[in-house]
């Protein structure tokens, strides 16, 4: 419903609420109905899925066959060894990403925000998780917009909505309703009636009633969208597992032909001679896969996250430290972000010299 289209007494009967804020009772039944006011976790995978995720590597399973193939020939050290590097690379992953996961647990707990409310009359402080439709919030300088409202009273009020809309300037806002020629949405930066979770109050002080709480808010659709993207391979993994295939199909045809080239030039067709060099085939191409690599990828990683932390940095995903090195397009917004929109002077030239500012 577009409420800044609305009146304040409309879009106070539309919501079911008054000036004066919802009545604790109903507060507590709208809670029910729309659940609390918070984003949608992502879902938790197991140590179980993320320890298998860190073998479904292309170069990874390279090592695993490698290991039977050790195995086959009777080189149990090689294929003790192998396997060990494979669950040791594994694991180091896996406690990497979990520690991640709950730095970030922990930074959205402390991140827990509490909500100047008016319920029945009286004002009164509650976790903004606890926020419903109708509510009527009170904001001042220096609080964090708890869900998306349409604001009817304020002073000064300006917001910073640089994590919606990109614009770095802060918006003063209005109460006035708004309106788009032929019948069109006002578009998001533009709303001045409005205020959206994920914002910042750094002026002024204003009331507004809440419209939108948890995924129903601009900021829950816009996170419901990035937990739909298909995850995509980082341009490592890319070449790693380009690596992978060639290293595979590379040792394969070697292998094959010095089985066939072995074969011919012995002349020997027994059972025997056949198996022999078979194992010769098969030791050659458990000597031409690289063991170490997998490994030294993954501690060179987790040494980037470990000095990445250092500055404040939280890496979730191991592959994500290198990717950020790979960007070569940065999509940002111009005005109020990196320009002003403003012609400014910023030099005098005269008398074929600059001149003194």
């Amino acid at each position: 419903m577009r409420y800044y289209e609305q009146k304040e007494e409309e879009v106070f009967q539309s919501l079911g609420s008054s000036q004066n804020g919802l009545a604790r009772e109903e507060a507590a039944r709208r809670r029910e109905r729309f659940g609390p006011n918070r984003l949608a976790d992502a879902k938790q995978k197991s140590l179980a899925r993320r320890f298998f995720e860190q073998m479904a590597n292309p170069m990874i399973i390279v090592l695993i066959v490698s290991a039977i193939l050790s195995g086959i020939i009777g080189e149990m050290v090689d294929m003790t060894v192998i396997l060990l590097v494979v669950v040791l690379n594994a694991i180091l992953g896996v406690v990497q990403e979990s520690k991640s996961e709950k730095a970030i647990q922990a930074l959205q707990a402390m991140t827990t925000t509490r909500s100047k409310v008016r319920r029945s009359g009286t004002v009164q402080e509650v976790d903004s998780h606890s926020l419903v439709p109708g509510d009527v919030v009170l904001l001042e300088a220096g609080d964090a917009v708890p869900a998306d409202m349409r604001l009817f009273r304020m002073s000064n009020l300006k917001i910073d909505e640089s994590a919606l809309t990109g614009e770095s300037v802060p918006v003063e806002k209005s109460p006035k309703a708004l309106s788009a020629s032929g019948g069109k949405q006002v578009p998001l930066g533009d709303r001045l009636n409005m205020a959206y979770m994920g914002c910042n109050v750094v002026y002024g002080r204003g009331e507004g009633v809440v419209t939108a709480t948890g995924m129903k808010t601009e900021m829950g659709k816009i996170a419901g969208t990035l937990a739909k993207t298909r995850e995509e391979a980082t341009p490592l993994q890319q070449k790693l597992n380009q690596l992978s295939n060639v290293l595979s199909i590379g040792v394969l045809a070697i292998c094959a032909f010095v089985f066939v080239f072995d074969l011919l030039r012995s002349g020997n067709f027994s059972s025997a001679s056949i198996l022999n060099t078979f194992m010769l085939a098969v030791s050659l191409a458990v000597a031409a896969v690289p063991e170490g690599l997998a490994a030294v990828v993954t501690i060179v990683l987790s040494i980037g996250v470990t000095n990445l932390s250092k500055r404040n940095a939280i890496i979730r995903k191991l592959t994500a430290v290198e990717t950020l090195g790979c960007t070569q397009v940065i999509c940002t917004d111009k005005t109020g972000t990196l320009t002003q929109n403003r012609m400014t002077v910023t030099d005098f030239y005269g008398d074929a010299e600059l001149l003194p500012r």
